[in-house]
């Protein structure tokens, strides 16, 4: 038996004024139209819809049954075409989201807040940790989008660069390195370390440059595992630390650090968001991915400027 939605709607519309030619009218339709509508229902369900009252016409037993199953059909169907259109549109979904402690810091929160502006029906989950960690999990599809750390080109994902980071040596504005009157790398051995653990890309690439010149890795004193703490640790001790340019301006005046100006200990690499190509992503995180490639770099921007006030 083939229904069309259309006629189920016009035969609602006779239903409900009880007169062809009123109907015709409010639909912009003919009556023969309408006629050939109700004719054509008729024939599908085997039986009369409508009889005569007066003037106008009624509903038949099976005609009150079928518009009681058409108004709910049409609700069902309306909501179907809602539920459908805001998930297209991105007004709707589910976004898990794996982000690295520098943009977690810098940029998630506004980003999300832009993201629930313009779709407040969107969920998301939100994991903070290490982006070598969050990668994994992003190859193993129990996350969405990485906003972090950019790796090494991989065939299985899609990556975006959002903002270059910069790490470099910090320490506090006090420290006796600023005394130097030159600050060379075998300089900064003389002096312990509060680093990230052993696992964390940065602290590798920092004892490989030191090996690469024919020196000793950094006495570590503290480790870490821990990057929002890193600044604190090293605000209020006479240790030498590599974060992020991001990271030296925020905090307050008592927990202020300085970087010690070095080419050979400085580390550019970038920051974006990565998602697996053959992947699944809603819309929500179709239209985050965008807000951060549109956005991404001003909002860190942003949050750096205000974090130095």
């Amino acid at each position: 038996m083939d229904i069309n939605l259309r006629d189920l709607k016009y035969f609602e519309t006779v239903a409900e004024l009880g007169h062809l030619g009123q109907a015709a009218d409010k639909l912009g339709r003919t009556q023969p139209a309408l006629t050939k509508c109700v004719q054509r229902l008729e024939e599908a369900f085997g039986s009369a819809l409508f009889e005569r009252k007066g003037r106008g016409i009624q509903l038949t037993p099976v005609g009150e049954v079928l518009l009681m199953r058409a108004r709910l059909l049409r609700s069902a169907t309306e909501e179907a075409l809602r539920e459908v259109g805001d998930f297209a549109r991105g007004n709707a979904g589910h976004v898990r989201i794996g982000s690295g402690p520098i943009a977690a810091d810098h940029v998630l929160p506004e980003i999300c807040s832009l993201l629930l502006a313009e779709a407040p029906g969107t969920t998301i989950d939100i994991t903070i940790a290490p982006s070598m960690a969050l990668r994994e999990r992003l190859r193993e599809g129990t996350i969405d989008l990485l906003i972090g750390l950019m790796s090494e080109h991989d065939d299985a994902f899609v990556t975006h660069s959002i903002v270059e980071d910069v790490v470099v040596v910090a320490t506090s504005p006090s420290h006796p390195v600023f005394d130097l009157p030159k600050v060379t790398m075998n300089a900064l051995l003389q002096w312990n370390w509060v680093l990230p653990d052993q696992a964390t890309p940065s602290r590798q690439w920092l004892d490989a440059v030191f090996q690469s010149h024919g020196l000793a890795k950094p006495t570590v004193q503290i480790n870490a595992n821990s990057i929002p703490l890193l600044p604190r640790l090293i605000a209020r001790t006479d240790l030498l630390s590599f974060l992020s340019r991001h990271t030296l301006g925020t905090g307050d005046r008592r927990n202020a650090l300085r970087e010690v100006p070095l080419k050979e200990t400085t580390l550019r690499r970038k920051l974006g968001v990565t998602y697996r190509k053959e992947g699944y992503l809603s819309p929500a995180a179709q239209r985050l991915v965008t807000l951060l490639r549109s956005r991404g770099e001003r909002l860190f921007t942003s949050a750096m400027a205000t974090g130095s006030e």
